[in-house]
């Protein structure tokens, strides 16, 4: 009997899952000394020590969200009451818990702006009508905590769309003067 395999069916999902618990996978060492000309030694050996000083937190699988539909990006910056402490709670346990939810942080800058919020997304319909059902219906009275927001939606095409463990890898062999 076939089996129809799918990019988002429950195996695939268990297996990405597991790909990105801590320490499921290890680095192909030889592949990193083909391409580095280390010896395999010292190659575990550096990576021991990132591990153990906190700078490599795991490895994982890096995925194409597009495959998947999701080709929108919300951004979102929240001008939140943060004198509204339980309405704030709220919100931030609600936001933790929403997959949709990739980052969640404080902002520090010009404007009024403190929170800013990465969602994903299939498209703008499906942003809109989560914020509806999961945020302003289910916690009452959230309009006192959230003043005012911006929201910036991004989609293809990228112009760019790299790696941040490469940039700031890169950047810093920049500033050492290493090639």
């Amino acid at each position: 009997m076939p089996v129809n395999m799918r990019v988002d069916d429950s195996i695939r999902l268990k297996v990405l899952s597991a790909l990105l618990e801590k320490n499921t996978i290890t680095p192909n060492i030889k592949q990193i000394q083909h391409k580095s000309g280390l010896h395999k030694s010292t190659i575990k050996a550096s990576l021991n020590f990132l591990e153990k000083n906190g700078l490599i937190e795991g490895y994982g699988p890096k995925i194409n969200l597009s495959t998947l539909g999701f080709r929108l990006e919300a951004l979102v910056l929240y001008q939140a009451d943060l004198s509204e402490k339980e309405m704030f709670d709220k919100f931030i346990t609600t936001a933790k818990k929403d997959p949709h939810v990739w980052k969640l942080s404080s902002v520090i800058g010009s404007g009024n702006w403190n929170l800013l919020a990465s969602y994903m997304y299939k498209d703008i319909e499906s942003y809109h009508k989560n914020e509806q059902e999961e945020y302003f219906k289910k916690i009452p009275g959230l309009y006192k905590l959230i003043k005012d927001k911006q929201v910036f939606y991004t989609t293809e095409p990228n112009y760019k769309f790299g790696s941040r463990t490469k940039s700031i890898i890169e950047v810093i062999k920049k500033s050492k003067g290493i090639d």
